[in-house]
Formats: C-alpha cells, structure tokens, sequence
C-alpha cells in the first residue's frame, strides 16, 4: 500500500529545495531517478524505493485543488506529489516531511493537513526483512501476470499523472489495472471512465463484507493473482449488500457523447466542437485541458491541436474542465483514421435539485455542430447522479437517452429516404441544408428507462440499412 501526499506550493521548488526535502530521511539514505529524471525517489541504502516524488506540475487552472482535495489554493501554483511506501513503516512519514520541508520554504501548505512535517525521520525498520516489491512503477502496489493493483487511501480517486502512467503499462503488458479503495472513496469521473469495463475495476474493500467492485456491485475475492467475482454454482456473480442505491437528491447531469470528422490538413484546429458545445451549454468555454488531473493548462485549441499532431499517428486522450461554478468535466479522444481525424467526445455537465438542464438548447447546438464542426453523431442523454461528477461506490441509475442526431454524412450513407422513416412514432426533424440534411431523432426527456429500447431499435434499423 502506499500515501499520498501533495506539496502546494507558490513558486517551483527548485533543485536545492527538492534536495532539502529528500534529506527528510537524513544522510543515510540514497537518492535515485526513474523515466529521464521525472521520477525522485528517496532510497533506502540498499536501494529499495521509499517515497517517490513526481516532477512538479504548473497548475493554471482555477478550482482544481478544491475539485480534487477540497483545499482553495489560488492559482497559478505547483502540484508536487509524493508516493510512500507504506511496507516499510516511516514511508509515510517521510513523504509528510519532505511535503512539509517544502511548503516551509517555498511558504505553500501540504494535503493532507495531518501529513506535514519538518522532522527527520530516521529508517529504523530493517528493511532486509521487507519483500522487494515487483512492480517498478511507483503507482502499482502489487503486480502479477494478470494485474496490476494499486491501493489508494484517499477519499477521491483522480485520474494523476501516476495512474496514467499504470493504466498505460498495464494495457500494454495485457494486465487489468485494479485500483483498490476504502468504502468511502469516491472517483473522478476521468478515473471512472479509465477503469469501466473488463478488465480493469474498481475494488472497494468493506470492513464488514470484504471485497465488492464499486462500479457493478459484484463480491470479489482474491484468486489466482487477481480479483475476480465470486460466482454460485450457477457461475452467478452475487451483488454485494452495501452496493444499494442511495436516495435520489434531485441532483442530475447531462451527458453528450458526440463524434466529429474532420479533413487530415495543416489548418486543422482541434477543440473547437468541444469549445462550442461548452459555450452553447453554459455561456463559457472550457477552462483548462491536461492529459491527467489535476487539470493544469489553460483552455487554448491550438496548443491542443500541436500537442496531439505531435503524436500521430498515436491517439490522444484529454481531459478538459469548466468553471468551478459549474460542474462540467469532458473527455476527448482524437484519433487519425483514413477517413481524416476523428474527436470522440463525451462532455458531462452537473445541475442540483432546482436546476434546469438545458435541454431546449440541444437541437439547435446540434444543426450547427453539423454546419461548422464535422458532427457524424451525437447522443444526450440524462441520468440522475451526483451534481459533482464523482462516482460513489453505490448502485447509479443508468443514462436515458434525450435525442440522438446523425450528421449529414451518415445520412448520405444510409440514404435520406430511409432515415427518414426509421420507426413509428419517431419523426426525425430535418437540420442544415435540404440537399445535405442532418437528422435529429428526439426521443424523451430523460425520465422513462423505456427509451432505451427505442433508441436500441433505431441504431439497429440504420445500421440494417
């Protein structure tokens, strides 16, 4: 298992002030590097890592220590986080006290509050009879040939620079990434998204009950190098007890998961569909974009576009933020295909009891997504969830389908006839030019869990075209 802890500081910390904080453990101890000197970590001399400190990063992006620690910091100021070892016994002291020697200095504060120290913390534990963990990324815990585990203690789970980082080795070792949590953590809606779906989960670890998945509810045990559910004699996964649905708040979010094309040319500029989805939805751009959380760089199309044309052909995954007064987080894939380049967005807004989203507007964002953006599809829907876009470890209702809309593309592919008259009762409204139209289905308004058998009829009629 490891700790957390975060370093907020108002200016950079310096070389000489990194080193200040690594002699938390005294002289006695070793210092060593990981991925070209990103990575610090504080060594025990017989080189065994005992915290592992993160290159600094820049946040300028308001609201996102109160989003991701509850602490108000003002921006623009530096994230530097440290991961301890928790086998061996002063790991987590040390990590408190190299935060704290660094927000002593460079006059910041230290997440958690209880962390901070100044004290030298000398190694007394005989490190010779603590097993060399095999795992060499300083996020996994526990790595086996079908998993890697990582253990948080931390009462919201966001989607760091560390966790990228296992998710990321994971995948591409063909391991499942498993984040193991107390029962009051809840995610990031970044981290929810990361680990949905086989094989990577979410295990809760419930002090009366044991293990359950906080996404499906499913008891799981430890068996064969990962945690896997506890099937019957049926091969029937039992849903845990504390899995049950929490009372509903009147808190609601509004989901729209739209793709765009675009022609692969120089003067491409990538964002502007997601910028104007933002806009049209909330009367503000985005604030910020990062390929992690915290959130760090201000909203800017073309520094985004540069970064994700330096990587192709590989794809580029982003996070993008709003106002904190509005809760409103996207995730945005970009990808180059044959066809062009592809943005697979999916923008997630949080209104309270007595908000109104702001379903009137979609239609209307819809025809001019597909007049200036390259819009191929786009489906809204609403569910009833919490108002902060964190995901607790209970039963959720699903998303109901609103509307979906298919651009003018597709609908030259299928052929407009047909698409016109894809169901009874369901009269498309015809958007954009009548020789090139788009066509926009509504189908409720979020409340009737019916609407997803229309909406499954109608993606299988146009795909039976």
């Amino acid at each position: 298992m490891t700790k957390d802890v975060i370093a907020l500081t108002p200016k950079m910390p310096d070389l000489r002030t990194l080193v200040a904080g690594l002699y938390a453990g005294g002289p006695d101890l070793g210092v060593n590097t990981l991925a070209d000197g990103a990575v610090i970590q504080l060594c025990a001399p017989d080189g065994r890592p005992l915290v592992s400190v993160e290159a600094p990063v820049l946040v300028q992006v308001p609201g996102e220590a109160l989003r991701l620690l509850g602490s108000d910091v003002p921006v623009p100021f530096w994230w530097t986080e440290a991961r301890a070892s928790t086998a061996v016994a002063e790991g987590g002291r040390l990590a408190g006290s190299f935060a704290g020697r660094l927000a002593t200095v460079l006059g910041g504060t230290v997440w958690p509050p209880e962390a901070a120290s100044t004290d030298v913390v000398p190694l007394t534990t005989d490190v010779s009879a603590v097993p060399v963990p095999a795992a060499s990324a300083p996020a996994v815990d526990v790595l086996t040939a079908k998993a890697a585990v990582v253990i948080q203690d931390r009462a919201l789970v966001a989607m760091t620079s560390w966790l990228t980082d296992a998710l990321r080795g994971a995948t591409a070792d063909d391991r499942a990434l498993q984040i193991v949590t107390p029962l009051a953590t809840r995610l990031t809606l970044p981290t929810r998204t990361a680990l949905h779906g086989h094989p990577n989960r979410w295990v809760i670890q419930d002090p009366d009950h044991g293990f359950y998945d906080g996404l499906s509810g499913a008891v799981l045990h430890w068996k064969g190098g990962t945690f896997t559910p506890v099937l019957d004699e049926n091969g029937t996964a039992s849903v845990a007890q504390a899995f049950t649905a929490t009372p509903d708040t009147g808190e609601r979010r509004l989901i729209l998961s739209l793709r765009t094309r675009h022609p692969a040319d120089e003067d491409l500029v990538l964002g502007r569909a997601l910028e104007t989805t933002w806009h049209t939805l909330t009367g503000t751009p985005p604030v910020g974009w990062s390929t992690a959380e915290p959130v760090n760089l201000p909203w800017n199309t073309r520094q985004l576009t540069d970064f994700a044309r330096a990587r192709a052909p590989q794809p580029t995954w982003l996070i993008a933020v709003g106002h904190p007064d509005r809760p409103a987080l996207a995730t945005l894939r970009i990808t180059r295909t044959p066809a062009g380049v592809e943005e697979d967005i999916t923008l997630t807004l949080g209104y309270g009891k007595g908000e109104t989203p702001p379903l009137d507007t979609i239609e209307p964002l819809a025809e001019l997504l597909c007049a200036e953006h390259g819009l191929t599809s786009m489906l809204t829907s609403l569910r009833t969830a919490r108002r902060d876009l964190t995901t607790p470890p209970h039963f959720e209702t699903p998303p109901i389908p609103v509307s979906f809309t298919l651009g003018p593309e597709p609908v030259r592919d299928i052929g407009l006839d047909q698409a016109l008259r894809p169901l009874r009762n369901l009269s498309p409204a015809r958007l954009g030019p009548p020789s090139e139209p788009a066509l926009h289905y509504p189908l409720g308004d979020g409340t009737d869990p019916h609407t997803w058998n229309t909406f499954q009829q109608l993606t299988q009629h146009l795909k039976h075209l």
